[in-house]
């Protein structure tokens, strides 16, 4: 008998091409992986990885035993969902992932509406990073993700995932009370030419987002802090530490010594929902999606 978990680890590695990423891919240590192929290969009793280089490589027994193994865990997907749509209702475990801010901004709501009206639906909540959610939702790890993308730099959805539009989030700039634009109407960004940014953390999508957008306008910015929290940066902001990008989703009040100005030119992230398209037919995944846009038209009406 075929391990489900040990297929979906020799998946990984061929999507992803080594050991090490395959890791990355799934929250687990490279030697996790390493045991689990050993695993594989002695339930097989084929040799699936050879060595190549620095790295390895599957083999035709592993190509072909990984081939099958997508099928078979899109087979358990579909079988899953099947089951849940013969019942005819939401129920069981949800695992649920969003970005901090729509964490904050819709899923209090969400919840609340999904407990009250499908109680036998255990929804689960993960706050992560949107390109995280992504590979979660990619790997089985998590049934539905609110992810982001920028008006100028969409994401590149993967194969096998459907979406759906939930809302465009407007952004401000956030600066200091006493800045010398603070009482304007709108902004551009090339009025910061030569502030102090706070940011987000390096590597994550929005901060590469910000640096893409403000070296297009011709900025080469000064990152003074990083911050994931967009309550830390409007704290940094207060103390008079720089300026930053605001996005108004689950922002909540403005601390004292901020000031929020428009964007003339209109930034927005888009955000949506995502799922795997063999989740299609799970009345939980339905139920979600239509939580989410409930709340997300009531915070468009804000």
């Amino acid at each position: 008998m075929l391990n489900l978990d040990r297929l979906r680890t020799l998946s990984a590695v061929a999507r992803h091409g080594s050991v090490s990423a395959a890791a990355d891919g799934l929250y687990v240590t490279s030697s996790a992986v390493s045991q689990q192929l050993a695993k594989l290969e002695r339930e097989t009793g084929q040799q699936l990885l050879a060595k190549s280089g620095r790295g390895v490589r599957l083999t035709d027994a592993g190509r072909l035993l990984a081939e099958h193994a997508a099928r078979i865990l899109s087979q358990v997907e579909l079988a899953q969902a099947d089951l849940e749509a013969h019942r005819g209702q939401a129920v069981g475990e949800l695992r649920l992932a969003a970005f901090p801010t729509a964490a904050r901004g819709l899923f209090p709501a969400a919840l609340a509406a999904l407990r009250a009206d499908h109680p036998q639906l255990r929804p689960r909540l993960s706050e992560m990073d949107p390109e995280v959610s992504v590979r979660s939702v990619l790997r089985g790890d998590v049934d539905l993700a609110v992810v982001l993308d920028w008006y100028n730099r969409p994401m590149r959805l993967a194969e096998g995932l459907a979406k759906a539009p939930l809302l465009d989030d407007p952004a401000d700039v956030a600066m200091p009370a006493g800045h010398r634009l603070a009482g304007r109407r709108s902004v551009e960004l090339e009025d910061f030419a030569d502030d102090d940014w706070i940011s987000w953390p390096q590597g994550e999508f929005c901060h590469e987002w910000l640096m893409f957008t403000l070296r297009g306008k011709g900025i080469e910015p000064r990152i003074a802090h990083m911050a994931e929290e967009h309550h830390t940066q409007l704290a940094l902001i207060a103390q008079g530490l720089g300026v930053a990008v605001a996005p108004r989703l689950g922002r909540g009040p403005v601390p004292e010594g901020v000031s929020v100005v428009p964007v003339g030119h209109a930034m927005r992230r888009q955000v949506y929902a995502i799922w795997r398209h063999d989740a299609d037919r799970r009345p939980s995944i339905r139920a979600a999606l239509g939580a989410l846009r409930v709340a997300a038209k009531a915070v468009e009406g804000d």
